[in-house]
């Protein structure tokens, strides 16, 4: 008889680690959300932030079960454009010292079958918080031949508007809608 319960504790064991969701930090090294905006009607403007934590979880078994919970430090935004991007720092626009991160969190995952096709969440910028949902348009785990962990990646996109989060710096010359686009790796957490 103990045996017996030994075989079904330990199949229990085995089918809760298989189904369990897998946890993946934000390799900070390759994760750069970009973003582009329209400079007066006469060129698009582009911009990226480098510096990026946070976690992914994956429940790929139940295909619809993950989070996401990313932080962006919002003094690591960068124009390439020394005046631009000091500008962009100031109260006029992303106001960095009294906002300093820009975060999303997700409400929901989708997936097609095995991948991963977009993220409902929402977005907090400037103190605000608003629903914006990230089309995933690359997804794609593998074992990492230098890490020799699973390392998952992604290409996401998203439109909003600005002004929606109180970024209303040169409307309406400069229009409100914000192009956004995040390259994204992950390391599976030991």
């Amino acid at each position: 008889m103990k045996l017996q319960h030994l075989v079904v504790a330990l199949l229990a064991a085995g089918a809760t680690s298989a189904f369990a969701a897998d946890t993946y930090n934000i390799d900070p090294t390759h994760t750069y959300p970009s973003f582009e905006a329209d400079h007066m009607g006469l060129s698009v403007w582009r911009g990226k932030f480098g510096k990026t934590k946070g976690t992914v979880t994956l429940d790929r078994a139940a295909k619809n079960g993950g989070a996401l919970d990313i932080t962006i430090d919002a003094a690591s935004i960068d124009f390439g454009f020394d005046k631009m991007t000091s500008h962009a720092k100031s109260p006029d626009m992303f106001n960095v010292e009294k906002y300093p991160d820009v975060s999303y969190k997700s409400t929901a995952l989708k997936f097609n079958g095995d991948k991963l096709v977009s993220v409902d969440g929402e977005l907090t910028m400037l103190g605000v918080t608003k629903p914006v949902t990230l089309s995933v348009n690359k997804f794609r785990c593998i074992m990492h031949p230098r890490l020799k962990r699973e390392v998952c990646g992604a290409d996401a996109s998203a439109e909003f508007k600005r002004t929606d989060f109180g970024l209303n710096y040169g409307t309406p010359a400069f229009a409100p809608e914000v192009k956004l686009a995040i390259q994204v790796e992950a390391i599976k957490a030991d």
